[in-house]
């Protein structure tokens, strides 16, 4: 397994729900609430069609579980709000040394896990540690190879020495929960310091969380969250339009979106998101392993006409791995525009005036078989003839993340700070290119926020000219609640959903 694991959004097949037994798994022994009269004692009813594969964000848990835990279940040192701001969590603060290569930690007082253990600097040890762990599918694993060892002196401080300086290092460490060192089968259940604990998980079908009464802060202002599974866009929203949902985390149809838009019980918000849609070479590979091929197919696909296909001109088209919430983005859209024209002639001048033909391994879920078929048919006015080949998330994680094996494929990646994966050359895309990597490194050694934009600013732009991959588009990130229903966040920053502070009228 390669160090780093790409999130990406997953809708379970219908085989894995079905081999996962429907009985509710009883997770955190709490009492049920009803439905109340109050906001406090009401139980909020949210839908999503991203169901966790297992509840452990190193094991290859999925998006989904990063939207029911994240922030809710499992609190980490940092928060990453939702405009892009990390604040301290469990850390009441730090200081490092003069050469950056040590950061010592003040843990929180008085904060309790849901088994009622305190959180000490073993937790946290722990903690750092299973994201490192051989096995771990962490998607910020790789980032914090930085970390050299890790002390614990006392209960309340953790020491931690890093192999070099690392900018990001207080960021990335808003990726890591913080778990009960002593907790046990984390995929099927959870110990956490958050406001919520996981009262049931009905596989196929629904997570219930109740309030934490011990929790160390405010205390959240709904008493239940229902977060319902639904397996397809339409079905979700006939149960918002009916009545049965409060609000949906990331609206998927937006063809429906009408209904909402013009009806004053709910309203529609078009936030900001970090999730590219990515046509990803094999850059070690034959024809892929030409930056004029890939320059060629990127010319050929009209990725604006794509976006509107697909989200009816919702979304954005950046041109690169770089959304416009991260400090280094800038619009790279104009390097590589529309032309078939312009796409033929470069074809040929790369040694294929005849094109050629390869197999796009696709994703069996939306939008990708859509927008597979859209690039098939651009592809075919410049001479390239694409088979498609339809497969299940857990298939493309083995054959093209773990084994590389693979030509072109579609994937969907959620995190932001992500245009650092380009930087390994062991990645499952395959991109080398020396300065780049050397810039990136240099970039995280910054001493200033300044300069590791600069130098990731940089880095960027080459790996756009070298058209790396095909960057299709961002995800729009459309959150429809009803129109009673307020605090809750609007952006789609790596998948979290924060239900702590939403409220119904």
């Amino acid at each position: 397994m390669h160090s780093t694991s790409p999130t990406h959004r997953t809708v379970r097949s219908l085989s894995v729900i079905a081999a996962v037994t429907a009985a509710g798994l009883m997770l955190a022994g709490c009492s049920s609430s009803g439905s109340g009269g109050s906001s406090a004692d009401a139980t909020l009813q949210v839908g999503s069609i991203y169901e966790p594969q297992n509840l452990d964000n190193t094991a290859g848990g999925g998006q989904g579980v990063t939207e029911v835990l994240n922030g809710n279940v499992y609190e980490a040192l940092y928060k990453l709000g939702d405009d892009g701001k990390v604040t301290p969590l469990l850390a009441s603060k730090y200081t490092t040394s003069d050469d950056g290569l040590t950061y010592t930690f003040t843990l929180r007082k008085g904060v309790k896990f849901h088994s009622g253990d305190e959180l000490t600097s073993k937790d946290v040890k722990y903690s750092i540690e299973k994201v490192l762990a051989p096995k771990s599918q962490s998607a910020r694993k790789s980032d914090l190879q930085v970390v050299k060892s890790i002390e614990t002196p006392s209960a309340d401080t953790v020491v931690v020495h890093l192999k070099q300086r690392s900018i990001s290092f207080v960021y990335n460490l808003s990726y890591v929960w913080i778990i009960d060192h002593t907790a046990k089968n984390l995929k099927t259940t959870e110990d956490g310091t958050g406001p919520y604990t996981v009262q049931s998980w009905k596989h196929g079908s629904a997570i219930t969380l109740q309030r934490f009464k011990d929790y160390w802060g405010d205390a959240p202002k709904t008493d239940t969250v229902v977060f319902n599974y639904y397996k397809d866009a339409t079905a979700e929203n006939n149960a918002l339009q009916s009545g049965q949902l409060d609000i949906v985390t990331s609206e998927q149809s937006p063809d429906a979106l009408s209904q909402f838009e013009n009806n004053s019980q709910f309203k529609v918000n078009d936030g900001n998101s970090t999730t590219k849609l990515l046509l990803a070479f094999n850059d070690k590979v034959k024809p892929f392993d030409n930056t004029g091929v890939r320059v060629a197919i990127t010319e050929a696909i009209n990725r604006k006409a794509l976006l509107k296909s697909i989200w009816n001109g919702y979304g954005k088209v950046t041109g690169s791995m770089v959304p416009p919430t991260d400090p280094w983005y800038e619009n790279l859209s104009s390097v590589y525009p529309y032309d078939v024209s312009k796409a033929k002639s470069d074809l040929a001048a790369a040694g294929y005036p005849n094109g050629f033909s390869f197999t796009l391994d696709t994703p069996n879920y939306d939008p990708h078989p859509a927008a597979a078929q859209f690039i098939k048919a651009a592809l075919a006015k410049i001479g390239v003839t694409v088979t498609i080949n339809i497969i299940t998330p857990d298939e493309w994680y083995t054959k093209v993340y773990q084994n590389h094996d693979f030509v072109a494929t579609m994937q969907e990646h959620v995190n932001d700070r992500d245009v650092t994966w380009y930087g390994n050359p062991d990645f499952y895309w395959g991109y080398d290119n020396p300065q780049v990597t050397s810039l990136i490194d240099q970039a995280e050694q910054s001493t200033t926020t300044a300069q590791q934009t600069a130098k990731l600013k940089q880095a960027n732009e080459i790996i756009v000219k070298d058209a790396a991959s095909d960057w299709l588009y961002l995800y729009p990130q459309i959150v429809v609640a009803k129109s009673t229903v307020k605090g809750y966040p609007v952006n789609g920053l790596n998948s979290q959903f924060y239900v702590y502070d939403i409220t119904k009228g």
